[in-house]
């Protein structure tokens, strides 16, 4: 199973999103802002990484550039998770390395089902 990432500046959402996860097998790690994540990735090797946009400190989008300037996180799947629709935003997503988006709320199966075909 892979080793997966959850970044949001909301427990809840960390919460909802670890448990849909975890119950499916998936390790899951953490992180309350891109700071953290950043950090985290500098220290671990993930398989996915799934990142709110809108977080104090470092965004969902910076965070997504500055992984992929790792070279550890070049083909890693990075799947953006947010209430954010508009098409700019994606379009700036998808500039930035991001593998996917996803809308909250999410639903679980969406959710489970996209891991499983983006990081297998």
């Amino acid at each position: 199973m892979p080793k997966i990432l959850a970044v949001d500046d909301s427990v809840s959402m960390r919460n909802m999103v670890s448990f849909t996860l975890r119950g499916a097998g998936h390790e899951v790690h953490e992180a309350p802002d891109g700071n953290a994540a950043l950090a985290a990735a500098r220290q671990e090797r993930f398989d996915l990484v799934l990142a709110d946009v809108n977080m104090p400190g470092m965004d969902g989008i910076s965070l997504t550039r500055e992984l992929r300037a790792l070279p550890a996180f070049a083909g890693v799947p990075i799947l953006i998770l947010t209430t954010e629709s508009d098409v700019d935003k994606k379009k700036e997503g998808k500039a930035a390395g991001a593998t996917g988006w996803l809308v909250k709320p999410f639903d679980p199966d969406q959710l489970l089902a996209t891991v499983a075909r983006v990081a297998g």
